[in-house]
């Protein structure tokens, strides 16, 4: 039992209403008080498990499930198969979201061709995420349990389709802690037009809010309300901040609520926050061919390309997890100009992030990874019959594409296999907790050791699953 542990069940009321039991409630008191150390910041720096590779991970969440077989999956097969289903053998037994598994195929107009000394084999819509194929491990033999958006980003999030567990974000910081004092340990930003999931895609579940992930806009104020009021000088921020302090650490005294700390951290966090956070948006000092590298002053790529560069600079500052959210790559319908669509605005701004990372000597030490929930179907799905653009793919959990660089994953390589159709996974099946306990191994902690008890039992992320991937680690 830890001295919170203790506090939370010994109130102070209930502990004089002992009696005679008092002195020996007294001793174990001060036994669990001498082991604990006193309240310290919650998101302080901890111990791994083991050495890590990685310090930080940027997750570049492409929600809504990207097509793998226009991207990086390339699949001649589908052309011959234009029009027509499926074998009913590969189709009979699968659940899908909108179609019926006997829809036709439809083939992909995307040209691939090998790229950098590796050859691994890139669509005509990904270009520059190609020309730094060398530094990528990709991933072409991902599944998931879900078939529907939010039940999908969930899983991959927070290792269950359930409702209120942690997210990854809020696992690492909580078993790592953070190294930058004056920034969250777990930033998200977002583009595009909003994700499914929502705030469940970074919350911090059951574990204390520290761990939360914190949005950050890439202008004005990072996050609202951060600038004080007209009025209030710094001085008597100050002075009230160390009132509610001294109030907050009484209540913590009497009840050792974790939530408390918290509170505290975040008051003081805040502060701090106020010094840096335009520091952290304010670009002037990036040379002009770093911010033309990104794309940040031009269209369509600026927002998405401020917050890449925004991410590099958050590493750099000590930030442990950093999560952009692009949305939507849902491309039911209009798959060929939807999909180019979202390329034209991310394409560059992510090869950007890599080679920028590995110029500045950080991509060894950083963690990023490419990807969405789930993948596309092969077959076709069609919205407006009257439309002959109006073609898309539905999801598909059975088998997508994903990548990761840097951090400790061995890149130049493609992992994993599929069928002629992108339908099935024929070598080196990986679920997504597999993933999640590969990305854990990448900062040096054990998924199976990385537990948090609540109601009972002890949750992890990888839920009781998981093994890592030895193939993607160097």
């Amino acid at each position: 039992m830890t001295f919170e542990a203790f506090q939370r069940i010994q109130a102070r009321r209930d502990f004089l209403r002992n009696g005679a039991g008092g002195l020996g409630m007294i001793a174990l008191a001060q036994m669990l008080g001498a082991a604990q150390p006193k309240r310290i910041d919650p998101l302080a720096p901890r111990p791994p498990h083991f050495t890590p590779k990685a310090k930080s991970v940027i997750f570049l969440f492409m929600e809504g499930a990207p097509s793998q077989m226009d991207l990086f999956d390339p699949k001649p097969e589908l052309q011959k198969w234009q029009g027509k289903p499926l074998p009913e053998s590969m189709t009979k037994q699968v659940k899908l979201a909108f179609i019926k598994p006997n829809a036709a195929v439809l083939g992909s107009p995307r040209v691939f061709k090998p790229y950098g000394q590796c050859g691994a084999e890139y669509s005509d819509f990904v270009p520059h995420t190609a020309s730094v194929a060398d530094d990528i491990c990709l991933v072409r033999s991902m599944f998931t349990d879900a078939f529907n958006h939010h039940p999908g980003q969930l899983l991959l999030m927070s290792g269950t389709t359930q409702f209120g567990r942690p997210t990854m974000g809020a696992w690492v910081t909580y078993g790592l802690g953070s190294e930058s004092e004056n920034l969250p340990g777990f930033v998200v930003m977002s583009s595009g037009v909003g994700t499914s999931g929502g705030e469940t895609n970074f919350s911090c579940g059951f574990l204390p809010s520290t761990y939360q992930g914190v949005p950050f806009r890439n202008s004005g104020d990072p996050i609202l309300y951060l600038s004080n009021p007209p009025g209030v000088t710094r001085d008597t921020q100050q002075a009230t901040l160390n009132a509610v302090r001294e109030l907050n650490q009484e209540h913590y005294a009497d009840t050792a609520d974790v939530e408390i700390n918290s509170r505290i951290a975040s008051y003081e966090l805040a502060f701090r926050m106020q010094m840096a956070a335009p520091e952290l948006l304010d670009f002037s000092k990036e040379s002009a061919a770093t911010l033309e590298m990104y794309g940040v002053n031009k269209e369509p790529t600026r927002p998405y390309a401020t917050n890449c560069l925004l991410a590099r600079r958050m590493v750099e500052r000590g930030v442990r997890f950093v999560m952009l959210m692009h949305a939507s790559w849902d491309q039911h319908t209009y798959l060929n100009r939807e999909l180019k669509k979202n390329c034209d605005i991310t394409d560059q701004p992510t090869a950007a992030l890599i080679k920028d990372l590995k110029q500045r000597g950080l991509l060894d030490s950083t963690l990023v990874i490419w990807g969405g929930e789930f993948g596309r179907t092969p077959m076709v799905e069609i919205r407006k019959a009257s439309d002959p653009e109006n073609a898309g793919r539905d999801h598909h959990p059975l088998a997508y594409s994903m990548w990761l660089a840097g951090g400790g994953i061995k890149g130049g390589q493609v992992v994993g296999k599929t069928d002629d159709f992108g339908f099935t996974i024929l070598e080196d099946k990986i679920h997504v907790h597999d993933l999640q306990a590969t990305v854990l191994h990448c900062l040096g902690l054990e998924h199976t050791r990385l537990t948090y008890h609540y109601l009972g039992r002890d949750f992890r992320l990888t839920d009781v699953e998981g093994n890592v991937v030895k193939k993607l680690v160097g």
